[in-house]
């Protein structure tokens, strides 16, 4: 039983840590919403400025910028979740020889950072003449995130119920068949979750996008925002503004989706 007193300590330190956490986002809000001539602490702004937004959205050209980062993530997350789905089934669900060896290459790929092969990377997507194509900002990402997705699903994939697989089969489902309409479905909130943070990873990318596209349009809305930083370098509010268009997406994303993303990560928790 949790007493009064502990309660009300909890309750203070989530307070804190939510404070700390929604402080800068506030602070870059009221920037954003500042007078054009506020300077860089916001402070002095005796009104709403909505049109610091509009004129960051045409001077940035974050229209051509977004679409290249929603084509951009949404290949990436629909390629990486499904190759996920199959690779973690495969490995947490069947037995083949070398099924362990296959698992830890995978792990290799999660813990091997951008920066070590981004070089490399670029050299043979050259060579195949996939440099400046949104083709050589999506293949590299999907191979990252099929990394952690698999090791994702397979953990959710050990720990499903093996009455459920064993009586599908005994219905006579084949194993294409218990994946699709037995496991996959009882697996929605990891496949939210999973897709949230493989589409929240992706959005963000910058380094990828810095290395492999020169063209203005194939530029992805990070990589947009910090060319357009270049440009203002006295003054922050139109700078805000376009943090706060990129940030978008992903905020709007996560709000209609939490409660499926909260469920996921409690239960990838437990099941760990």
């Amino acid at each position: 039983m949790i007493g009064r007193g502990e309660k009300t300590a909890n309750y203070v330190i989530l307070i804190v840590f939510a404070v700390l956490a929604v402080y800068p986002l506030l602070s870059v809000l009221v920037t954003a919403l500042g007078a054009p001539d506020a300077g860089t602490s916001g402070r002095g702004v005796l009104g709403l400025h909505f049109e610091n937004f509009t004129a960051a959205w045409r001077e940035g050209h974050f229209a051509t910028y977004l679409r290249a980062s929603l084509v951009v993530s949404v290949t990436v997350v629909l390629v990486s979740v499904v190759l996920s789905i199959l690779s973690g089934y495969a490995l947490g669900s069947m037995r083949f020889r070398g099924v362990n060896v296959v698992f830890y290459l995978f792990l290799l790929g999660m813990m091997m950072p951008n920066e070590v092969v981004v070089v490399s990377l670029y050299f043979d997507l050259r060579t195949l003449d996939l440099t400046d194509t949104l083709w050589a900002v999506i293949l590299p990402q999907v191979a990252q995130s099929l990394a952690f997705g698999t090791y994702w699903m397979r953990t959710y994939f050990r720990s499903s119920s093996r009455a459920l697989v064993e009586a599908a089969r005994i219905d006579g489902a084949g194993t294409w068949r218990t994946l699709w309409s037995v496991l996959v479905p009882l697996a929605r909130p990891a496949i939210v979750t999973l897709t949230l943070l493989v589409f929240m990873w992706t959005w963000n990318e910058f380094l990828i996008p810095l290395v492999m596209v020169t063209s203005e349009n194939l530029r992805t809305a990070p990589l947009g925002l910090a060319f357009f930083q270049g440009q203002y370098t006295q003054g922050f509010t139109l700078l805000a503004a376009g943090a706060c268009i990129v940030a978008t997406p992903i905020v709007l994303l996560y709000v209609f989706c939490q409660r499926h993303f909260i469920t996921g990560m409690l239960e990838g928790a437990v099941r760990e």
